[in-house]
């Protein structure tokens, strides 16, 4: 997980591997490894070798052992910072699967063979703890435990108390959605929201649709029936 997720970006960008065929549509320029490449002396600083720079030309960039340098290279200021970028960076992360993104899974699991309990269709599923990253874990266990048919919805309460409706996405690296909310609902709000769906305590749906807000948990939950009940009219 952290080598897909933290290490290979920064190898396949020191190898020269593209992110994907084709054109972007938009550049990426605050990855670890451009803001890596930002600790260098500008091209035209009057002295390439300072306490600000790395020292004798050599060029500082990120690799999948940390920070390192074009040699020749003196262990300057430029160069120890960069080195405390990429540790710091990659101890958090690391913290961050220890300590939240792995039990994460454990509470995933556990909806998952709860799912009919929610909703009969055994699309749904409900993380009563609130929205501990669950995404990764849905696509794997999806796999691991052979279910015949992929999961569309899933359920979380807020920090502030209201619920959330949200799609699973199409893909892990993908911004697309398996079952968005329905597209009259998109983009409308509160009262208007609740008249349009017949479902009291609607909050607000996202303008694409990938999730929606209910000041409950059965408001919610009606949102995410209705969106199933829609893709079944329409395969119908």
């Amino acid at each position: 997980q952290l080598y897909e997720n933290f290490v290979e970006e920064i190898d396949a960008i020191d190898n020269g591997i593209a992110q994907a065929e084709g054109e972007p549509r938009y550049a990426l320029t605050t990855t670890l490894s451009a803001r890596v490449g930002h600790l260098n002396p500008r091209w035209n600083d009057p002295n390439q070798d300072t306490e600000v720079g790395t020292g004798n030309g050599g060029r500082l960039r990120a690799t999948r052992l940390g920070a390192t340098a074009d040699p020749p290279l003196r262990p300057q200021a430029g160069f120890k910072r960069a080195m405390e970028l990429v540790g710091g960076e990659f101890m958090d992360r690391l913290d961050y699967y220890h300590r939240a993104w792995l039990p994460a899974r454990a509470l995933v699991e556990e909806a998952i063979q709860r799912r009919f309990e929610v909703d009969a269709s055994g699309a749904v599923l409900e993380l009563p703890q609130g929205g501990c990253p669950w995404k990764e874990h849905v696509f794997s266990l999806e796999r691991e435990l052979a279910l015949p048919r992929p999961l569309q919805m899933v359920l979380f309460p807020d920090r502030g108390g209201q619920w959330r409706a949200q799609s699973v996405p199409a893909g892990p690296h993908t911004f697309e959605s398996r079952l968005p909310l329905p597209e009259p609902w998109r983009g409308v709000r509160d009262e208007a929201l609740s008249q349009l769906t017949g479902i009291p305590g609607c909050v607000f749906v996202h303008a694409s649709g990938f999730i929606g807000g209910n000041r409950t948990r059965e408001g919610a939950l009606e949102m995410a029936r209705r969106t199933l009940a829609q893709r079944r009219g329409e395969e119908t």
